[in-house]
């Protein structure tokens, strides 16, 4: 089975303090550290263990610059058979609709019988998936956190609904899937493999190879403003570390009657 896994850098939250710019048109990204996209991670994951057991390859893939390319290193050191930049300068400042665009090229140019991507990124708006499946035509599910292969025409997932229920679907091949957070645990990936895949090349495509004007992908949408939202009377900000913020959020949970 071929299977393409839509990857994204992102801004790394375990590590950075995250605030909105003065303008309110983004966040302060200087001197930033960043990490694969938490969900994509478990995508590559699950495509791994799909390719182990049925055969075939896995190839990650993303949007970015040419520092996009160590996610798509940590996604081969983690045991993806090839990478795939997708970078060019028309590229830049794509809405949801315009990456999904640009992917669909990248999953046309090769043969692939599943794509998977994360349910969410940075952004929050979970569009990616359900977008590429339409440009693409193809069966989509959200939210998935099962997959089981039926045969080379069919798989089962299950999915995540409201009020904390799980449905099971048959789709066909070829499809995309979003992946949910705890359908696996992503493997440790070690300082052997990352020296691995160091020097191996990864191709890179602009807008000219992949047929694309800077109007298919130009953005529709744009953020008009961003903002932290305003303390509200009752609400409390926790300070200090993780562990200080647990012990405080018990506490009060413990005094509210939340907890005994």
């Amino acid at each position: 089975m071929e299977i393409l896994v839509c990857v994204k850098r992102v801004p790394d939250t375990a590590e950075n303090e995250i605030e909105v710019n003065r303008d309110g048109s983004d966040i302060e990204r200087d001197d930033l550290v960043y990490s694969v996209n938490e969900w994509d991670n478990y995508a590559v994951e699950e495509a791994i263990r799909i390719r182990d057991k049925v055969g075939g390859s896995v190839t990650v893939a993303t949007v970015g610059d040419e520092d996009a390319e160590e996610v798509l290193r940590r996604e081969m050191a983690m045991g993806a058979d090839n990478g795939i930049l997708l970078s060019d300068a028309a590229f830049a400042g794509a809405d949801g609709r315009g990456i999904a665009a640009i992917l669909k090229t990248a999953v046309e140019k090769g043969k692939y019988d599943l794509v998977l991507t994360g349910a969410l990124a940075d952004d929050g708006a979970g569009q990616v998936g359900g977008m590429l499946a339409a440009l693409l035509d193809w069966p989509y599910a959200s939210v998935v956190n099962s997959i089981e292969i039926l045969d080379d025409s069919k798989i089962k997932v299950g999915r995540e609904i409201e009020g904390g229920n799980h449905e099971i679907n048959e789709i066909e091949l070829p499809c995309v899937l979003s992946i949910q957070t705890g359908i696996n645990e992503p493997r440790y990936v070690g300082i052997r493999g990352i020296r691995k895949v160091a020097s191996v090349e990864i191709p890179v495509y602009g807008a000219a190879d992949l047929g694309l004007s800077a109007e298919a992908v130009g953005a529709r949408v744009s953020r008009a403003d961003y903002f932290v939202p305003v303390l509200g009377a009752g609400a409390e900000i926790l300070e200090g570390s993780m562990e200080e913020k647990i012990d405080k959020l018990i506490e009060l949970l413990k005094a509210k009657g939340g907890l005994k």
